[in-house]
């Protein structure tokens, strides 16, 4: 009986769900006060249905039991912090007012305070994942039609099928690419109409959430859709383009009474992170670094260090380091060598390296197969030329010849001494372009959290050494 009415009966969950977090809070607070044998007065009795009020019409106004489906966790960890946050500040404020704070346990209100929204977050997760297996089972679906079968109406096809936990099933699009040239379906999926039809289909077809996914120059149409489908019973959700403008870090922010979207990549805890890490990796690693700069400076005599023009944020050009890993006077050679050998020539146009390069030195060669070679750059990190995590730094001809459309992006943020292309298949990429998109794609979708698992692969990869050279 569950199976079949569960769609039919998600509100009820989310009552239910809102009341057990009531409960929740106010007995997590009794068994502390028991737990701590604190003698039971009218004082926490009061404080129990003040907090049960409170929790009650807080939790709801923060809308912590709105549909969660394709929503990460954290997201709705944050929501239970803000709301759990608000209960207890005003509690505090009813204790300060009326200057009772002495009628009540401090370790135990102390703890209560601090664990409640982890207790609160776990039911969550264990609702969540129930209600994930059951949709995985094809229970608890919602129909969704998608409105635009372009690039975006595809992407979020993609994007939606990849989470089958969320339960939406998309059922097809709408598109009035269907009066030009008859196409019957998009990535498997029906074109049910065009944009016009949508009224109709929605007045006979029990559907729960229509996706906007046309470009932004068809506002006549969007704004014809928001105005004439909305009291059809479905959710209308609006799906920006911003393909278009090639980023996904953008917000939504305030001028005045205008909304504006804000394009710029949020980086400042990128870079205190930099910081903080690269001053640590120069002092631990200081005595592998003082023995590296020993042994190349005892090859040859040469110097310790090569410098490299590469590009940074905006286009600018940098002093890259390493620890010197050929032969003095190798720039000078290269030339020769393209010329004498076709092969050689045809490597270095398609990748910009060689991969038995005949001028690497023997402690050179050490290097670069563990990437000690780029441990200099911590102090590129340092001046503000580079990031730890980030594309691979490239040449002014690189970023001309192979970016083209994607310069833009490469240029929005600094290059890492570490990135996806070094943790992939390194040097084994054959295709530049692979190259290209997989910078792409960090440039899109960087995190703290990507950037902490990219270095924990960079380890791995170091000892390794796969695909270094």
């Amino acid at each position: 009986m569950l199976s079949i009415n569960l769609r039919e009966q998600s509100s009820l969950i989310a009552r239910f769900l809102h009341l057990f977090d009531c409960l929740l809070a106010v007995g997590y607070l009794a068994l502390l006060v028991l737990w701590y044998r604190v003698p039971w007065s009218p004082y926490y009795t009061r404080l129990v249905l003040i907090t049960f009020v409170l929790c009650f019409i807080t939790f709801q106004s923060f809308q912590l039991y709105r549909s969660w489906r394709g929503w990460k966790y954290f997201r709705e960890f944050l929501v239970i912090l803000k709301a759990w946050g608000t209960v207890v500040g005003i509690l505090l404020f009813y204790f300060f007012i009326f200057k009772i704070s002495a009628a009540y346990s401090r370790v135990a209100i102390l703890i209560w305070s601090i664990t409640t929204p982890l207790l609160i977050f776990f039911v969550h997760i264990v609702a969540r994942k129930t209600l994930r297996m059951i949709r995985q089972n094809g229970k608890n679906v919602r129909r969704a039609v998608i409105v635009g079968a372009g690039e975006l109406g595809v992407n979020l096809l993609k994007q939606v099928e990849t989470m089958p936990w969320a339960g939406i099933e998309v059922i097809g699009f709408f598109d009035d690419k269907i009066d030009d040239d008859t196409v019957a379906e998009v990535n498997g999926k029906p074109i049910l109409g065009n944009t016009a039809a949508i009224n109709e289909f929605l007045d006979l077809h029990d559907i729960d959430y229509v996706y906007i996914a046309l470009p932004m120059r068809a506002e006549k149409k969007i704004f014809r859709i928001l105005r004439e489908c909305r009291s059809l019973g479905a959710r209308i959700y609006l799906v920006p383009d911003l393909y278009v403008y090639g980023l996904h870090h953008a917000e939504i922010q305030s001028l005045g009474d205008l909304l504006i979207l804000n394009f710029n990549p949020n980086t400042e805890w990128k870079r205190s992170f930099d910081i903080v890490f690269s001053l640590a990796a120069l002092i631990c690693t200081l005595p592998i670094t003082l023995l590296i700069a020993l042994l190349v400076k005892l090859s040859d005599g040469g110097s310790v260090f090569y410098r490299h023009k590469r590009i940074t944020a905006a286009g600018k050009t940098f002093n890259c380091l390493k620890f010197r890993t050929m032969r003095v006077g190798a720039d000078q050679e290269l030339q020769k060598l393209l010329a004498e050998n076709e092969e050689l020539r045809l490597e270095w146009a398609q990748s910009y390296k060689l991969k038995n390069d005949p001028r690497i030195t023997r402690i050179g060669r050490f290097l670069r197969r563990t990437s000690l070679d780029e441990f200099p750059q911590f102090i590129n990190v340092i001046r503000g030329d580079m990031s730890v995590v980030g594309a691979r730094p490239i040449v002014g001809k690189e970023l001309n010849e192979f970016y083209k459309d994607s310069a833009g992006r490469y240029c929005s943020m600094k290059p890492g001494i570490t990135g996806p292309w070094q943790v992939g298949r390194r040097s084994n990429v054959d295709e530049y372009e692979e190259r290209v998109k997989l910078d792409d794609e960090y440039i899109l979708n960087f995190s703290l959290l990507t950037d902490i698992k990219i270095i924990i692969k960079t380890v791995y990869c170091m000892i390794k050494g796969n695909g270094a050279y």
